[in-house]
């Protein structure tokens, strides 16, 4: 089972976002501030009223009471935990999806130029360097990245380009943590520095894939491969 188990949540109402990684919530009629580990803009997902599913969080370093893991979008549930990509395409790969079968053996955190790319995965058919790119935006079932300009995300895309230089594989895959989106697109208004990496590193030979997911308040699974439309 290619699914990521998601712990125990409550139901609140975004009021207002303190800054990128707090927001402040209405939570029985309470007050509360959490913790939201997605730097992006979110600007269609953080309205006020807009119901979110909290994680309660212990531990005597901790600032917030609470983790968002959910948004409600009108009946749809996006994740927005852009670490669990990782987790999520890991898990992925590892029932068959992708080129996940040609390279059985998978090591996290690799250092690639200047960077750790998420995965290098080995096997009887050589290296492949893998970066995970989770994806929250969707506007008319058409999911869009990034959703706030990324310098750190044109230089893994060139990093990839340049490991196929040197005789590896290489992909970037978007995993569109919500299951609305029935393709995807560079963000080319928001980052069109972002949309021409990805173009010139498509055209060197890395491969781009975007994955959808079934998301529920208990877990969340890639459910198709999606084009990419670059």
């Amino acid at each position: 089972r290619e699914a990521m188990r998601l712990p125990p949540t409550v139901c609140a109402q975004f009021l207002r976002r303190d800054n990128r990684y707090r927001v402040t919530c209405l939570l029985d009629g309470q007050e509360v501030a959490a913790h939201l580990s997605d730097p992006g803009r979110l600007r269609e997902l953080l309205t006020p009223g807009r119901p979110l599913w909290l994680a309660p969080r212990d531990g005597a370093a901790r600032k917030t009471a609470y983790d968002v893991l959910l948004v409600d979008k009108d009946g749809v549930l996006v994740s927005v935990m852009p670490r669990l990509a990782n987790d999520v395409l890991e898990e992925a790969l590892a029932h068959g999806w992708l080129m996940g079968p040609r390279y059985p053996e998978r090591r996290r955190e690799v250092r690639l130029g200047a960077s750790r790319i998420d995965l290098l995965l080995s096997g009887p058919s050589g290296r492949c360097w893998v970066e995970a790119k989770s994806c929250s935006l969707v506007e008319g079932r058409l999911a869009l990245f990034p959703d706030a300009p990324t310098v750190r995300g044109r230089r893994h895309v060139m990093e990839l380009a340049e490991a196929v230089d040197q005789g590896d594989a290489a992909a970037l895959v978007f995993v569109i943590q919500r299951g609305d989106a029935d393709r995807l697109a560079p963000h080319r208004e928001m980052d069109p520095g972002f949309d021409q990496a990805l173009a010139e590193a498509q055209a060197r030979g890395v491969g781009v894939h975007a994955l959808a997911c079934d998301v529920s308040r208990g877990e969340i699974r890639v459910s198709r491969e999606v084009p990419v439309v670059v």
